[in-house]
């Protein structure tokens, strides 16, 4: 995971897309979340240039946890995307906490509406997605992703592998325009993907 970390932290996004499941998932394989303390309610004073940490999160699946996110060194604070189909009890979760916020969409998110309000109220011009299948597949079918990076481990997965691009639903064309051999095992590819948006 630290070469993976490494990666990420090179591309210097303005803002960390992930879906909740996966953070629900990456917070629950390290335990449970602690108490809330009473600075959680408060937004966080952080360096300017850290990146924010978008999620979506129609369902409000993250009610209880969201406090172990802000809590991050390296996010400046997190922005939550929810639909008008959002739970009631969810939004005031987020209103008592002092989150931002926004509804955007009936019951699934508008992305162009979303990634307009990142541009416009929070000036984010590059996102960095590190997430599952639904959100990655979504945002690539949509014409969202620019670049494909994949780490290549020496491991043989066999039937236990997580197809990560099942979804799409067509096939896309990538340009390989970089590839670095790391620790002598592990190859990162970078990909230019052909179907974005202008």
């Amino acid at each position: 995971m630290d070469i993976h970390y490494q990666i990420a932290s090179s591309y210097k996004p303005d803002a960390h897309l992930i879906g909740s499941k996966t953070i629900k998932t990456g917070i629950e394989q390290y335990g449970s979340a602690p108490q809330e303390e009473s600075k959680d309610f408060i937004k966080p004073e952080r360096d300017s240039n850290l990146p924010y940490w978008i999620i979506i999160d129609t369902k409000g699946t993250l009610k209880g946890l969201l406090h172990e996110v802000r809590r991050f060194e390296f996010c400046k604070d997190v922005v939550i995307f929810i639909s008008q189909d959002t739970p009631k009890d969810y939004i005031n979760y987020l209103e008592k906490r002092n989150y931002d916020f926004h509804i955007v969409g009936k019951k699934n998110i508008d992305l162009d509406t979303s990634f307009k309000i990142l541009s416009d109220k929070y000036n984010v011009k590059k996102i960095l997605t590190d997430t599952g299948k639904i959100l990655g597949n979504l945002l690539i079918n949509n014409g969202f992703v620019k670049e494909i990076s994949l780490l290549v481990h020496p491991v043989i997965v066999g039937k236990k592998s997580y197809n990560i691009f099942e979804s799409i639903n067509k096939n896309i064309g990538l340009k390989l325009f970089r590839y670095d051999i790391i620790d002598k095992d592990f190859i990162w590819l970078t990909y230019k993907v052909d179907n974005t948006k202008n």
